[in-house]
C-alpha cells in the first residue's frame, strides 16, 4: 500500500482522530521513509478498544490486559501502543519519528533493525536539507 491507499483505508474506518494513531510501516510511508507497506498497524485508545470489542471484532488479549483487533483490509489495532507522542500528517494521526524509533528498538526484530537503518538515513537527509 502506498501513502494514498493507507490514508483512504484509515479514513474509511471513520474512527475519531483522537482515538487512534498510525504506527510501524504505515507511519514510515506517511513520513516518506518508505514507499509502501503490506499492512496497516494502528495504536488505539482504551475507549476505541472498548467500542470495537463491544461491536464484536476479533479480540486477542495480552497478559498486560491490552487488546489487539483484526480489522478488514489488512488492518490491526493495538490498544495503548504508543511511544512518545502523536503527530498529524495529511489529516492522519501518526506516531512521532522519535516514538517510531523507540517502537522499532523495542520490537528488535531483523525487519525492525532494517527499518531503523532507513529511518537514520531519512533523518540524516533531513538534516542536510536544513
Amino acid at each position: 500500500m502506498n501513502k494514498q491507499e493507507i490514508i483512504q483505508k484509515i479514513q474509511a474506518l471513520g474512527f475519531p482522530e483522537e482515538d487512534y494513531w498510525l504506527v510501524t510501516g504505515g507511519a514510515m510511508v506517511l513520513y516518506g521513509i518508505r514507499n509502501e507497506t503490506h499492512d496497516i498497524d494502528l495504536g488505539c485508545s482504551r475507549k476505541l478498544a472498548d467500542r470495537l470489542e463491544a461491536e464484536g471484532y476479533l479480540t486477542k488479549r495480552y497478559p498486560d490486559g491490552t487488546r489487539k483487533f483484526e480489522m478488514p483490509g489488512d488492518i490491526e489495532l493495538f490498544e495503548d501502543w504508543l511511544f512518545d507522542r502523536v503527530d498529524t500528517i495529511d489529516g492522519v494521526p501518526v506516531i512521532s519519528i522519535k516514538g517510531l524509533i523507540m517502537m522499532k528498538e523495542s520490537l528488535g526484530r531483523a525487519k525492525d533493525m532494517s527499518d531503523l537503518a532507513l529511518i537514520r538515513v531519512f533523518l540524516a537527509h533531513q538534516q542536510e536539507q536544513v
